[in-house]
């Protein structure tokens, strides 16, 4: 029979918003958690809810929770932004909306929880990014439209802005998907098989080396012998050879220095 959670592990906090319909297991303090301030929750969880991440969401390995900035909005019509200080063309996310939904994300934030902000000059996202986001006790994501969110917001709340690479979207709602998924799968117990996330790309800071499997031809091309002769000291020195080269052709700025060393 498989046990009970202990009722002492519940985190129970006083709130006028009612518990996200999206998972129904109680808010528990010592699960990692993703909060979201978005325009667009019916977006969420979106791809997060399939395969190993929605399992895991499914488990109670991990939570994740919206916040509609639409109901911090202002006014009758629920604004959420208004014009550029000094003009210019589009709108920009009102500080008197924002900040009040990260306060409400932030009420339920304990140990290290930093915010970030979906944003094309933050700085850009990597594993070790990912790695430090899983062992903090939870992250609360703003996800930007229009022309951004007032300044005041990111100054007052210390938030960190993230970028997925140079390029712009049309909101944050993706690149927060995306950044999520690359940390619930480094959490405890979500993958399988926790050694494939040592040698996958850039968790060692090179390129993940080429991968094979039955048949042993396909199309008059065979796996390459070593992979089959069972001898591991061989296979890991050609796994570690077709990563340096693989770096040193794709991301040269990944490797330092030209005897191979990372």
């Amino acid at each position: 029979m498989k046990p009970t959670r202990s009722h002492g592990r519940q985190s129970i906090r006083a709130t006028l918003q009612p518990r996200e319909l999206m998972q129904d297991k109680p808010d528990y303090s010592d699960v990692w958690q993703a909060r979201i301030v978005t325009l667009f929750p019916d977006l969420f969880p979106g791809v997060l809810g399939a395969s190993l991440t929605g399992k895991a969401l499914q488990d109670g390995l991990w939570q994740l929770h919206t916040h509609d900035l639409r109901q911090f909005g202002i006014g009758k019509h629920r604004n959420v932004d208004d014009t550029p200080a000094g003009g210019g063309a589009g709108m920009v996310m009102r500080a008197d909306v924002v900040g009040p939904a990260i306060e409400a994300a932030q009420a339920h934030a304990h140990g290290r929880w930093p915010i970030l902000y979906m944003s094309p000059r933050g700085r850009r996202f990597d594993q070790a990014m990912a790695r430090d986001l899983a062992g903090c006790a939870g992250v609360t994501m703003l996800c930007g439209r229009f022309e951004g969110v007032d300044e005041r917001v990111i100054e007052h709340y210390g938030i960190t802005e993230v970028s997925l690479g140079d390029f712009v979207m049309t909101g944050g709602e993706l690149a927060a998907q995306a950044m999520i998924d690359a940390t619930v799968r480094l959490l405890p117990g979500v993958l399988g098989n926790a050694e494939s996330t040592v040698e996958e790309s850039h968790s060692n800071g090179l390129l993940e080396h080429p991968q094979y499997t039955r048949p042993a031809i396909w199309k008059d091309r065979e796996i390459p012998p070593v992979l089959m002769s069972g001898n591991h000291k061989e296979i890991a020195k050609w796994r570690r050879a077709q990563s340096l080269s693989l770096t040193r052709s794709r991301r040269p700025d990944l490797v330092r220095d030209e005897d191979g060393d990372t």
